[in-house]
């Protein structure tokens, strides 16, 4: 199977496209601060690198953060359209995850806190066991008040994500992977249709209410 994976929910933006039967061999184009319009040029760059036509591909994987709530919605807008026009299989997978396997890739091992901003001076935060084995979780993701952090910091664990050093100066930054994303899909067969995909946000929806007109003044 032919992956196409497509991860925009940081400032760092990748694709990558990998033949599931050979998982070591993959092409991946990186950017920084790419704008939606670019999304679709690193989609063809990447094509024209790994040797492949629009319709070798059989399936998508979408990183669906949480993060960029734009860079995300560009990643699905383009999996939908792709699935309607062609048919492929669509899979979404939390960015966290692969910033966990992008850990245990790089041989960050113990327990890793992965922090993604949240906006509102809170973060997002979950936690992973990370060995040469295997990566778990072991603290589900949450929001949480990003002042909180520095009381977290416990002797040996490790801090990561695509802005922590804005935390936590002892903390390594990394950038949720493409190249990740596409093996991650690879042993998974719980594709969805296109309809289904969302960005993670934890938060309740919020909004005012606008009181009923008064019938007098129509």
């Amino acid at each position: 199977m032919t992956i196409l994976a497509l991860e925009f929910s940081s400032a760092q933006r990748s694709v990558a496209v990998m033949r599931s039967s050979n998982p070591q061999v993959m092409t991946e184009i990186v950017e920084t601060g790419a704008g939606g319009t670019r999304a679709f040029g690193m989609v063809e760059a990447a094509l024209r690198e790994a040797g492949s036509d629009r319709e070798q591909i059989e399936a998508i994987a979408i990183g669906l953060g949480p993060g960029s709530h734009t860079g995300i919605r560009v990643a699905i807008s383009i999996a939908q359209g792709w699935q309607m026009a062609c048919g492929v299989k669509l899979l979404g997978v939390s960015s966290v995850e692969c910033l966990a396997a992008q850990a245990q890739a790089e041989k960050i091992f113990g327990r890793v806190n992965v922090v993604i901003d949240a906006q509102r001076n809170e973060v997002y935060l979950a936690s992973y066991e990370v060995s040469s084995g295997e990566w778990k979780e072991i603290k589900p993701l949450q929001i949480t008040a990003s002042t909180r952090m520095p009381s977290c910091n416990d002797a040996g664990e490790i801090w990561v994500g695509p802005e922590i050093t804005r935390w936590l100066s002892q903390g390594k930054i990394l950038f949720p992977s493409a190249a990740i994303l596409a093996r991650l899909a690879a042993s998974r067969n719980d594709f969805v249709r296109g309809d289904q995909l969302s960005p993670i946000y934890l938060r309740e929806p919020s909004f005012i209410k606008v009181a009923r007109p008064d019938p007098l003044f129509f």
